[in-house]
């Protein structure tokens, strides 16, 4: 939510509102979703893969925290 309400320059309680608004599917373009999975990967220092899975789980809020989550935990272990 903060990366993409920093990229479309709102407030993060407004984009929020609008992604709750929306229902399930994420309303983002491919473009903006490559800027935002580069700052996640960027900030949390892993890499999210550029599969099948991956590209599934930017169609969802919900799915592309999972996915997120599931990569940082990849990270963390040895």
């Amino acid at each position: 939510m903060e990366f993409l309400a920093e990229l479309e320059d709102r407030p993060v309680g407004e984009v929020r509102q609008s992604l709750e608004e929306a229902g399930r599917e994420l309303p983002v373009d491919s473009v903006l979703i490559v800027e935002i999975l580069t700052r996640v990967e960027e900030r949390y220092g892993v890499t999210i893969p550029a599969d099948a899975q991956a590209a599934s789980s930017t169609r969802s809020v919900r799915s592309f925290a999972r996915t997120v989550l599931e990569a940082i935990h990849e990270r963390a272990l040895p």
